[in-house]
């Protein structure tokens, strides 16, 4: 008697194990969609703000009038950063492409001296940057304003798809995850239905037949979340240290906030499944559980 009484006892106890195993593996997924949209929309601003706008200057200017016209530039509210490229470093950078030198051709360096800067993200658009050129051509010692359009044209083209179309999947994988989540927990508060059952017909209220079980389910939730972000967050480590260029849109304050939902998400959808199970056994029939 005292063997089955034991044996009873222990099948009564929910599958801990599982249920935080199941909620962590789901917790993980929709971290590694969570940081593909973060760096979907870090790489479509990487690739912006590195498209360069070059204003070639009218031959060799004093330094009074290239001075000015650098401060007029660098003062624009579009400029993210500005530099001056002399005809000499320009023909250094021409030869470094792995172009072929002129020397024995020409006798003088038909590169003009110019001011390059990188625009902000907010400015790179068709409109935008055509009206930057338009101004910069009426300026007096701006021989010519030289930008990739097509390029840019492109990358604001793909940027906008691959954002539609991952914010899409995350709110369809973000819904099916919680499913995922809750009939995890709705499955491990199924074997201990006889319990709570049980807790009720000898008089136990409702709150005290709850509380244990909720705070466990808080437990739970806290362990999957620390999983799952400490997870995800291993494997941002390794592509940020195997794939070059991913350190360049790393970003701690958006990742913090992904870790730090995915924490608290364990802990909600954990908390309320349960609790929601809980509820749900309670009003039944002892004749509807079996």
């Amino acid at each position: 008697m005292a063997k089955s009484g034991k044996a009873s006892i222990k099948r009564a106890k929910p599958s801990y194990f599982m249920s935080i195993l199941g909620v962590t593996l789901v917790l993980f997924l929709l971290g590694i969609i969570g940081w593909f949209v973060i760096n979907a929309n870090k790489l479509g601003n990487y690739f912006k703000e590195n498209i360069e706008v070059m204003a070639s200057l009218r031959g060799d200017l004093n330094p009074s009038d290239s001075t000015a016209l650098w401060q007029y530039i660098s003062g624009q509210p579009y400029v993210k950063s500005i530099k001056f490229v002399t005809k000499e470093a320009a023909k250094a950078q021409y030869q470094a492409d792995g172009n072929e030198s002129w020397d024995n051709i020409l006798d003088a360096n038909p590169l003009p001296n110019s001011i390059n800067f990188f625009v902000k993200r907010d400015y790179v658009t068709v409109d935008s940057l055509a009206a930057i050129k338009a101004d910069l051509a009426k300026q007096t010692y701006v021989a010519d304003v030289t930008y990739p359009e097509g390029l840019v044209d492109k990358v604001n083209k793909n940027v906008r798809q691959i954002g539609i179309a991952l914010l899409v999947g995350a709110i369809i994988i973000s819904l099916v995850v919680i499913l995922l989540i809750d009939n995890t927990i709705r499955l491990a508060m199924f074997s201990n239905r006889f319990l709570i059952k049980t807790m009720q017909m000898v008089g136990a209220t409702r709150w005290f037949i709850a509380k244990p079980m909720n705070i466990r389910a808080i437990i739970n939730g806290a362990i999957s979340g620390i999983i799952a972000v400490a997870a995800v967050g291993l494997l941002v480590y390794i592509a940020e240290t195997q794939i070059p260029g991913m350190k360049a849109i790393h970003d701690t304050t958006t990742l913090a906030l992904l870790f730090g939902g995915l924490f608290l998400l364990g802990i909600f959808i954990t908390l309320f499944s349960t609790h929601r199970s809980v509820l749900k056994y309670l009003k039944m029939k002892l004749d509807d559980l079996y």
